[in-house]
């Protein structure tokens, strides 16, 4: 087992977003830690690595593919292996939605990803968390229950499991694939049903592990990097102008991640720009 300070991963990180949480926790971490960018496909992850070493960072690299449960498993074995735990934890990978694509025909495929893989997340790296530790579920301020029509809000409220908040969230999947999502309430654009849902699991994670969480000075939150200007987010919004740069939004979430540790930051919340983003309101 290889002794370190700190161990930090980052999950879809080869690009965009990722990409940036990756180099800013190389920049704020000591230069003994370990930052492992994770992709699924290992060639563009590496050339993403070939990048950040060009600007003398070293990440290393970890290919996972958080769709499928047993990569998952496979990774954080070999974390538990290598470095006996994990200091930070950032869950960002999420399957990109192309507009021309129907709903029906790619809704299964991006809550394979984005909602079970962040359970995946949650149940495999959760256990490996250090004292200190902090685990981030990259989200969205759209994954909030204002979002969703009154009496759907109840499903997500009721479910007090992770394998619950999947549950609802492949109900929604059978409901768009049958065509009756709309006459059940849930919004056109999948990607509301799905962001509430990954806030619902951390909210789920982090009450269950509150009481170790309060005396081992862990760190569980959804985060909400605000408007990007990435190639996936470019198709769905027509004014850009506002939008940050990947290194601006990062770097929020990387103060979240590396902070020292106070019993007043957020725990088991949405958070955006250090706020807390309120979860019915």
């Amino acid at each position: 087992m290889e002794a370190t300070s700190r161990i930090a991963i980052v999950t879809g990180a080869n690009q965009g977003l990722g990409y940036a949480l990756v180099e800013g926790l190389c920049r704020a971490l000591a230069p003994d830690d370990i930052v492992y960018l994770t992709g699924r496909d290992e060639g563009r992850a590496r050339e993403a690595i070939g990048r950040l070493r060009d600007a003398g960072l070293s990440p290393r690299l970890g290919v996972v593919d958080v769709g499928d449960a047993g990569s998952v498993a496979r990774f954080a074995e070999r974390i538990a292996r290598e470095h006996g735990g994990v200091d930070i934890v950032i869950s960002n990978a999420a399957r990109r939605m192309a507009r021309e694509e129907a709903p029906a025909s790619s809704v299964r495929a991006f809550v394979a990803t984005n909602n079970l893989g962040t359970t995946s997340i949650l149940e495999r790296f959760g256990p490996l968390l250090r004292d200190g530790g902090r685990l981030l579920v990259v989200a969205s301020g759209f994954g909030r229950l204002r979002h969703l029509a009154e009496p759907l809000h109840a499903r997500f409220d009721r479910a007090d499991s992770l394998r619950a908040v999947d549950d609802v969230v492949r109900a929604y999947a059978d409901a768009v694939e049958r065509g009756t999502a709309a006459a059940e309430g849930w919004p056109e654009w999948i990607n509301i049903p799905s962001k509430v849902g990954q806030v619902a699991s951390m909210r789920v994670f982090a009450r269950a592990m509150r009481g170790e969480a309060e005396r081992r000075r862990l760190v569980i939150d959804a985060v909400c990097p605000g408007l990007v200007d990435t190639e996936a987010s470019r198709p769905w919004f027509d004014d850009m102008s506002k939008a940050q740069t990947p290194a601006a939004a990062a770097a929020d979430i990387v103060w979240l991640a590396t902070a020292a540790y106070d019993p007043q930051l957020p725990y088991g919340e949405l958070v955006r720009h250090r706020e807390v983003l309120p979860w019915a309101g």
